[in-house]
Protein backbone atom coordinates (compact mmCIF):
# COMPACT_ATOMS: atom_id res chain seq x y z
CA UNK A 1 0.00 0.00 0.00
CA UNK A 2 3.40 2.72 0.86
CA UNK A 3 4.14 1.93 -2.28
CA UNK A 4 0.93 2.94 -3.95
CA UNK A 5 0.98 5.77 -2.41
CA UNK A 6 3.98 6.79 -3.20
CA UNK A 7 3.68 6.68 -7.18
CA UNK A 8 0.49 8.41 -7.01
CA UNK A 9 2.30 11.27 -5.30
CA UNK A 10 5.00 11.55 -7.21
CA UNK A 11 2.76 11.04 -10.51
CA UNK A 12 -0.08 14.25 -8.87
CA UNK A 13 3.49 16.12 -7.96
CA UNK A 14 4.79 15.83 -11.53
CA UNK A 15 1.09 17.10 -12.66
CA UNK A 16 2.15 20.18 -10.37
CA UNK A 17 5.41 20.92 -11.85
CA UNK A 18 4.39 20.58 -15.63
CA UNK A 19 1.46 23.01 -14.66
CA UNK A 20 3.93 25.83 -12.89
CA UNK A 21 5.76 28.00 -15.30
CA UNK A 22 7.59 29.82 -12.45
CA UNK A 23 8.40 26.44 -10.38
CA UNK A 24 7.55 26.37 -6.69
CA UNK A 25 8.91 26.40 -2.83
CA UNK A 26 8.61 23.46 -1.17
CA UNK A 27 5.89 24.45 1.30
CA UNK A 28 3.92 25.21 -2.24
CA UNK A 29 4.59 21.65 -3.40
CA UNK A 30 3.50 20.01 0.28
CA UNK A 31 0.37 22.29 0.22
CA UNK A 32 -0.75 21.42 -3.34
CA UNK A 33 -0.34 17.85 -2.79
CA UNK A 34 -2.04 17.28 0.35
CA UNK A 35 -5.45 19.27 -0.94
CA UNK A 36 -5.49 17.77 -4.30
CA UNK A 37 -5.06 14.15 -2.89
CA UNK A 38 -6.96 14.75 0.28
CA UNK A 39 -4.77 13.82 3.08
CA UNK A 40 -4.50 14.99 5.98
CA UNK A 41 -0.83 15.66 6.83
CA UNK A 42 2.07 15.45 4.62
CA UNK A 43 5.85 16.43 5.03
CA UNK A 44 8.05 18.55 3.77
CA UNK A 45 10.46 15.40 3.95
CA UNK A 46 8.45 13.55 2.13
CA UNK A 47 7.86 16.15 -0.54
CA UNK A 48 11.44 16.35 -0.99
CA UNK A 49 12.01 12.03 -0.76
CA UNK A 50 9.58 11.93 -3.87
CA UNK A 51 11.24 14.85 -6.04
CA UNK A 52 14.56 12.87 -5.51
CA UNK A 53 12.42 9.92 -6.70
CA UNK A 54 11.95 11.66 -9.62
CA UNK A 55 15.61 12.65 -10.18
CA UNK A 56 16.38 9.39 -9.66
CA UNK A 57 13.80 8.38 -12.08
CA UNK A 58 15.71 10.38 -15.32
CA UNK A 59 12.96 13.63 -15.29
CA UNK A 60 14.72 16.91 -15.11
CA UNK A 61 13.65 18.07 -11.88
CA UNK A 62 15.89 20.95 -11.06
CA UNK A 63 16.12 23.55 -8.23
CA UNK A 64 16.30 27.76 -8.79
CA UNK A 65 17.43 30.57 -6.39
CA UNK A 66 14.82 33.12 -6.73
CA UNK A 67 13.59 36.17 -4.92
CA UNK A 68 11.09 34.35 -2.60
CA UNK A 69 13.48 31.92 -1.84
CA UNK A 70 14.75 28.42 -3.42
CA UNK A 71 12.14 26.99 -6.29
CA UNK A 72 11.69 23.60 -7.76
CA UNK A 73 10.77 23.05 -11.60
CA UNK A 74 10.92 20.74 -15.02
CA UNK A 75 13.31 21.45 -17.01
CA UNK A 76 12.57 23.71 -19.92
CA UNK A 77 13.60 20.99 -22.48
CA UNK A 78 10.73 18.42 -20.32
CA UNK A 79 8.01 21.16 -21.09
CA UNK A 80 8.58 21.68 -24.76
CA UNK A 81 6.65 19.32 -26.19
CA UNK A 82 6.40 18.28 -30.05
CA UNK A 83 3.82 20.34 -31.99
CA UNK A 84 1.12 17.86 -32.93
CA UNK A 85 -0.38 18.04 -36.23
CA UNK A 86 -3.74 15.90 -36.19
CA UNK A 87 -5.01 15.03 -40.28
CA UNK A 88 -8.73 16.63 -41.00
CA UNK A 89 -10.07 12.72 -40.01
CA UNK A 90 -8.38 12.54 -36.78
CA UNK A 91 -9.64 15.65 -36.14
CA UNK A 92 -13.32 14.81 -36.98
CA UNK A 93 -12.96 11.45 -35.14
CA UNK A 94 -11.88 13.69 -31.89
CA UNK A 95 -14.89 16.00 -32.42
CA UNK A 96 -17.47 13.40 -32.65
CA UNK A 97 -15.75 11.35 -29.79
CA UNK A 98 -16.01 14.87 -27.83
CA UNK A 99 -19.82 15.16 -28.64
CA UNK A 100 -20.31 11.57 -27.31
CA UNK A 101 -18.66 12.20 -24.21
CA UNK A 102 -20.87 15.60 -23.30
CA UNK A 103 -22.74 13.91 -20.54
CA UNK A 104 -19.17 13.59 -18.90
CA UNK A 105 -18.97 17.13 -18.38
CA UNK A 106 -18.03 18.28 -14.90
CA UNK A 107 -15.63 14.98 -14.65
CA UNK A 108 -11.54 14.82 -14.90
CA UNK A 109 -12.42 12.88 -18.03
CA UNK A 110 -14.04 15.83 -19.80
CA UNK A 111 -11.41 18.06 -18.47
CA UNK A 112 -8.15 16.08 -19.76
CA UNK A 113 -10.16 15.72 -23.22
CA UNK A 114 -11.08 19.32 -23.49
CA UNK A 115 -7.91 20.25 -22.62
CA UNK A 116 -6.56 18.08 -25.53
CA UNK A 117 -8.92 19.62 -27.57
CA UNK A 118 -8.09 23.40 -27.02
CA UNK A 119 -4.53 22.75 -26.96
CA UNK A 120 -5.19 20.97 -30.34
CA UNK A 121 -6.93 24.10 -31.51
CA UNK A 122 -4.00 26.80 -30.75
CA UNK A 123 -1.66 24.73 -32.43
CA UNK A 124 -3.93 24.30 -36.04
CA UNK A 125 -3.15 26.81 -38.65
CA UNK A 126 -6.47 28.69 -39.04
CA UNK A 127 -6.54 27.67 -42.65
CA UNK A 128 -6.67 24.20 -41.80
CA UNK A 129 -9.64 24.52 -38.98
CA UNK A 130 -11.44 26.45 -41.42
CA UNK A 131 -11.47 23.46 -43.50
CA UNK A 132 -12.14 21.38 -40.37
CA UNK A 133 -15.44 23.35 -39.44
CA UNK A 134 -16.96 23.00 -43.08
CA UNK A 135 -16.70 19.28 -43.29
CA UNK A 136 -17.60 19.27 -39.71
CA UNK A 137 -20.96 20.57 -40.58
CA UNK A 138 -21.37 17.46 -42.56
CA UNK A 139 -22.31 15.00 -39.70
CA UNK A 140 -23.86 14.80 -36.12
CA UNK A 141 -24.55 13.14 -32.97
CA UNK A 142 -27.64 12.05 -31.53
CA UNK A 143 -29.10 10.25 -28.38
CA UNK A 144 -26.49 11.13 -25.52
CA UNK A 145 -28.64 12.18 -22.37
CA UNK A 146 -29.29 15.65 -21.51
CA UNK A 147 -27.24 16.09 -18.73
CA UNK A 148 -23.84 17.39 -16.83
CA UNK A 149 -21.76 16.09 -13.63
CA UNK A 150 -21.13 19.77 -12.68
CA UNK A 151 -22.68 19.62 -9.84
CA UNK A 152 -20.80 15.86 -8.79
CA UNK A 153 -17.27 17.17 -9.74
CA UNK A 154 -15.94 17.36 -5.99
CA UNK A 155 -17.64 13.49 -5.75
CA UNK A 156 -16.29 12.63 -8.86
CA UNK A 157 -12.70 13.75 -7.67
CA UNK A 158 -12.81 12.20 -4.17
CA UNK A 159 -13.82 8.76 -5.95
CA UNK A 160 -11.25 8.71 -8.35
CA UNK A 161 -8.96 9.32 -5.59
CA UNK A 162 -10.46 6.84 -3.18
CA UNK A 163 -9.86 4.25 -6.13
CA UNK A 164 -6.21 4.78 -6.93
CA UNK A 165 -5.53 4.67 -3.09
CA UNK A 166 -8.02 2.01 -2.61
CA UNK A 167 -9.55 3.88 0.73
CA UNK A 168 -12.88 3.50 1.52
CA UNK A 169 -15.35 6.05 1.06
CA UNK A 170 -18.34 7.21 3.15
CA UNK A 171 -21.30 8.50 0.91
CA UNK A 172 -24.61 9.67 1.28
CA UNK A 173 -26.75 7.83 -1.19
CA UNK A 174 -30.37 7.41 -2.19
CA UNK A 175 -31.35 4.32 -4.23
CA UNK A 176 -34.15 4.47 -6.48
CA UNK A 177 -36.40 2.57 -3.74
CA UNK A 178 -35.59 5.35 -1.51
CA UNK A 179 -37.16 8.14 -0.11
CA UNK A 180 -33.82 9.86 1.68
CA UNK A 181 -30.51 9.55 1.33
CA UNK A 182 -28.76 6.91 3.60
CA UNK A 183 -25.11 6.88 5.10
CA UNK A 184 -23.22 4.28 4.01
CA UNK A 185 -19.56 2.91 3.54
CA UNK A 186 -18.28 1.17 0.31
CA UNK A 187 -14.94 0.19 -1.18
CA UNK A 188 -14.53 1.63 -4.56
CA UNK A 189 -12.97 -0.45 -7.32
CA UNK A 190 -14.35 1.27 -10.43
CA UNK A 191 -16.29 3.45 -12.95
CA UNK A 192 -18.33 2.58 -15.61
CA UNK A 193 -19.66 4.61 -18.12
CA UNK A 194 -23.22 3.16 -19.64
CA UNK A 195 -25.47 4.94 -21.96
CA UNK A 196 -24.79 8.70 -20.90
CA UNK A 197 -24.51 8.14 -17.21
CA UNK A 198 -21.51 6.68 -14.61
CA UNK A 199 -21.99 4.26 -12.11
CA UNK A 200 -19.18 3.31 -9.30
CA UNK A 201 -18.27 -0.21 -8.59
CA UNK A 202 -18.16 -1.15 -5.10
CA UNK A 203 -18.79 -3.24 -2.06
CA UNK A 204 -20.47 -2.02 0.77
CA UNK A 205 -18.90 -2.18 3.92
CA UNK A 206 -22.08 -3.82 5.35
CA UNK A 207 -22.04 -6.71 2.87
CA UNK A 208 -20.44 -10.28 3.54
CA UNK A 209 -17.00 -10.25 2.17
CA UNK A 210 -18.31 -13.21 -0.55
CA UNK A 211 -21.31 -10.50 -2.01
CA UNK A 212 -21.88 -9.82 -5.14
CA UNK A 213 -20.40 -6.00 -6.04
CA UNK A 214 -22.69 -3.08 -6.20
CA UNK A 215 -23.49 -0.75 -9.03
CA UNK A 216 -24.23 2.99 -7.93
CA UNK A 217 -25.16 5.91 -9.66
CA UNK A 218 -22.98 8.82 -9.47
CA UNK A 219 -26.30 10.85 -9.99
CA UNK A 220 -27.82 9.55 -7.02
CA UNK A 221 -24.57 10.47 -4.77
CA UNK A 222 -24.98 13.52 -2.47
CA UNK A 223 -22.01 13.51 -0.51
CA UNK A 224 -18.56 11.69 -0.58
CA UNK A 225 -15.85 11.55 1.82
CA UNK A 226 -12.49 9.91 1.54
CA UNK A 227 -11.62 7.90 5.39
CA UNK A 228 -8.52 6.94 6.15
CA UNK A 229 -9.37 3.71 6.29
CA UNK A 230 -7.85 0.94 3.50
CA UNK A 231 -9.11 -2.33 1.61
CA UNK A 232 -7.49 -4.78 -0.71
CA UNK A 233 -9.21 -5.03 -3.43
CA UNK A 234 -9.90 -8.31 -4.84
CA UNK A 235 -6.75 -9.57 -7.31
CA UNK A 236 -9.16 -11.43 -9.83
CA UNK A 237 -11.75 -8.15 -10.15
CA UNK A 238 -12.40 -7.38 -13.92
CA UNK A 239 -15.03 -4.82 -15.14
CA UNK A 240 -14.89 -6.42 -18.42
CA UNK A 241 -15.49 -9.64 -17.09
CA UNK A 242 -17.80 -8.57 -14.55
CA UNK A 243 -20.21 -7.56 -16.77
CA UNK A 244 -19.51 -10.86 -19.07
CA UNK A 245 -23.01 -12.12 -18.52
CA UNK A 246 -24.87 -8.98 -19.25
CA UNK A 247 -26.50 -6.79 -21.58
CA UNK A 248 -26.23 -3.64 -20.02
CA UNK A 249 -25.30 -2.40 -16.81
CA UNK A 250 -27.60 -4.73 -14.48
CA UNK A 251 -26.42 -7.70 -12.81
CA UNK A 252 -28.32 -9.56 -10.23
CA UNK A 253 -28.60 -13.39 -9.31
CA UNK A 254 -28.03 -16.11 -11.77
CA UNK A 255 -27.57 -14.99 -15.17
CA UNK A 256 -30.05 -17.47 -18.08
CA UNK A 257 -29.78 -18.13 -21.81
CA UNK A 258 -33.26 -16.35 -23.15
CA UNK A 259 -34.75 -17.25 -26.44
CA UNK A 260 -37.10 -14.84 -28.09
CA UNK A 261 -39.70 -14.89 -30.85
CA UNK A 262 -39.07 -12.37 -33.02
CA UNK A 263 -41.25 -11.16 -35.83
CA UNK A 264 -39.91 -10.43 -39.29
CA UNK A 265 -40.27 -6.70 -39.24
CA UNK A 266 -37.75 -6.53 -36.21
CA UNK A 267 -35.37 -9.41 -37.47
CA UNK A 268 -33.16 -7.26 -39.53
CA UNK A 269 -33.46 -4.29 -36.71
CA UNK A 270 -32.22 -6.64 -33.74
CA UNK A 271 -29.37 -8.05 -36.11
CA UNK A 272 -28.01 -4.64 -36.86
CA UNK A 273 -28.48 -3.36 -33.47
CA UNK A 274 -27.89 -6.38 -30.76
CA UNK A 275 -28.56 -6.38 -27.31
CA UNK A 276 -25.66 -9.03 -26.29
CA UNK A 277 -22.34 -9.42 -28.30
CA UNK A 278 -22.61 -13.28 -28.55
CA UNK A 279 -26.42 -13.29 -29.58
CA UNK A 280 -27.30 -15.80 -32.05
CA UNK A 281 -30.32 -15.45 -34.48
CA UNK A 282 -32.05 -18.65 -36.05
CA UNK A 283 -34.28 -18.04 -39.42
CA UNK A 284 -37.24 -19.75 -39.55
CA UNK A 285 -38.83 -20.27 -42.60
CA UNK A 286 -42.06 -17.54 -42.16
CA UNK A 287 -39.93 -14.87 -42.44
CA UNK A 288 -39.94 -14.72 -38.08
CA UNK A 289 -36.92 -15.29 -35.95
CA UNK A 290 -35.67 -17.01 -32.61
CA UNK A 291 -32.96 -14.89 -30.85
CA UNK A 292 -30.96 -16.42 -28.40
CA UNK A 293 -29.59 -14.73 -25.89
CA UNK A 294 -27.08 -17.20 -24.18
CA UNK A 295 -26.48 -15.42 -20.90
CA UNK A 296 -28.26 -12.20 -19.29
CA UNK A 297 -30.78 -10.94 -16.85
CA UNK A 298 -34.45 -10.79 -16.80
CA UNK A 299 -34.36 -7.24 -15.68
CA UNK A 300 -32.67 -6.27 -18.74
CA UNK A 301 -34.61 -8.92 -21.28
CA UNK A 302 -37.87 -7.80 -20.40
CA UNK A 303 -37.34 -3.68 -21.24
CA UNK A 304 -35.92 -5.03 -24.78
CA UNK A 305 -38.91 -7.27 -25.62
CA UNK A 306 -41.67 -4.56 -24.63
CA UNK A 307 -39.74 -2.27 -26.77
CA UNK A 308 -40.83 -4.04 -29.62
CA UNK A 309 -43.86 -3.93 -28.68
CA UNK A 310 -46.29 -7.41 -30.19
CA UNK A 311 -43.23 -8.12 -32.00
CA UNK A 312 -41.56 -10.42 -29.73
CA UNK A 313 -42.26 -13.03 -27.62
CA UNK A 314 -40.10 -14.67 -24.47
CA UNK A 315 -40.42 -18.42 -25.22
CA UNK A 316 -37.54 -19.13 -22.24
CA UNK A 317 -37.11 -19.57 -19.53
CA UNK A 318 -41.03 -20.28 -18.35
CA UNK A 319 -40.20 -18.05 -15.43
CA UNK A 320 -39.51 -15.27 -17.27
CA UNK A 321 -42.18 -15.46 -19.59
CA UNK A 322 -45.27 -16.15 -16.89
CA UNK A 323 -43.54 -12.56 -15.06
CA UNK A 324 -43.89 -11.30 -18.32
CA UNK A 325 -47.80 -12.51 -18.16
CA UNK A 326 -48.31 -11.00 -15.01
CA UNK A 327 -46.81 -7.60 -16.08
CA UNK A 328 -48.85 -7.62 -19.28
CA UNK A 329 -51.91 -7.89 -17.09
CA UNK A 330 -51.21 -5.30 -15.03
CA UNK A 331 -50.26 -3.00 -18.35
CA UNK A 332 -54.15 -4.25 -19.82
CA UNK A 333 -55.80 -3.11 -16.07
CA UNK A 334 -54.15 -0.22 -15.85
CA UNK A 335 -55.00 0.94 -19.20
CA UNK A 336 -58.60 -0.52 -19.38
CA UNK A 337 -59.74 1.07 -15.59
Amino acid sequence: MARNEQLIRQLKLLQILEASRYGMKLEELREELTADLGLTKLSDRTVRRDLQALQMAGIHVDTEEVQRGTVWKLSQDLKDRPTVSPSLTELLALAMVRELALPLNGTPYWQGLEALWNRLRETIPESVWKHFDRRRQMFTVRGTPVKSYVKQEGIMATLNRAILQNRIVEIDYQSRTQDSFKTRKIKPYAIVFFKGSLYVLAADCQDPPDAEVRHFKLDRFHKATTLDDYFKPPEDFDPEEHFSDSIGIFKSGEAQEFRIRLHQEVVLWVGETPWHPKQRIEQNEDGDAILIIPSAYEEEIIPQVLALNVKAEILAPQACRERMAQLLQHLAKSYTE
